[in-house]
């Protein structure tokens, strides 16, 4: 499957840029005054990357067989077996389905949830940047005439 080596470096990259935007923060707060458009990029990325580590996460539980399945039960109500699992990944979910033909769905709602949260944060957060940087008085073309 060429996704696992994808979705694993994905995790990787993300990890690292998650790691790097918590030092970036750290660094910033120690510096005045702090340029507010900069540091909501810098936690766009942390909150994006946040998520993607977490859709990846859960990625690999479905795929590996995580908790999901095990949530299934060899016979339904009915008394039918099992036959197979099915999953998707996006969300995150696995379905039981039975020889009689039911199908038993269970959803991950926590990972959803999380890489849902980030995701938004991280969209408000540029939104509020992007904002931020517009009504904010450019220097810069002015320090070019005091050369």
């Amino acid at each position: 499957m060429v996704l696992v080596p994808l979705l694993g470096t994905l995790m990787l990259i993300s990890l690292a840029t998650a790691a790097a935007s918590i030092v970036t923060v750290a660094l910033m707060v120690n510096n005045r005054p702090l340029p507010l458009p900069r540091v909501c990029a810098v936690l766009v990325l942390l909150f994006g990357s946040s998520a993607a580590v977490a859709y990846c996460y859960g990625w690999f539980s479905v795929t590996l067989g995580g908790p999901l399945p095990a949530l299934c039960e060899d016979r339904n109500a009915s008394g039918a077996d099992l036959t197979r699992t099915a999953q998707e990944y996006w969300p995150l979910r696995s379905a039981c389905v039975y020889s009689d033909g039911a199908v038993v769905e269970h959803i991950s709602m926590s990972i959803n949830l999380l890489v849902y949260l980030l995701a938004g944060i991280a969209i408000v957060l540029a939104i509020a940047g992007a904002v931020r940087h517009r009504l904010t008085p450019s220097t810069s073309e002015g320090s070019l005439g005091k050369r």
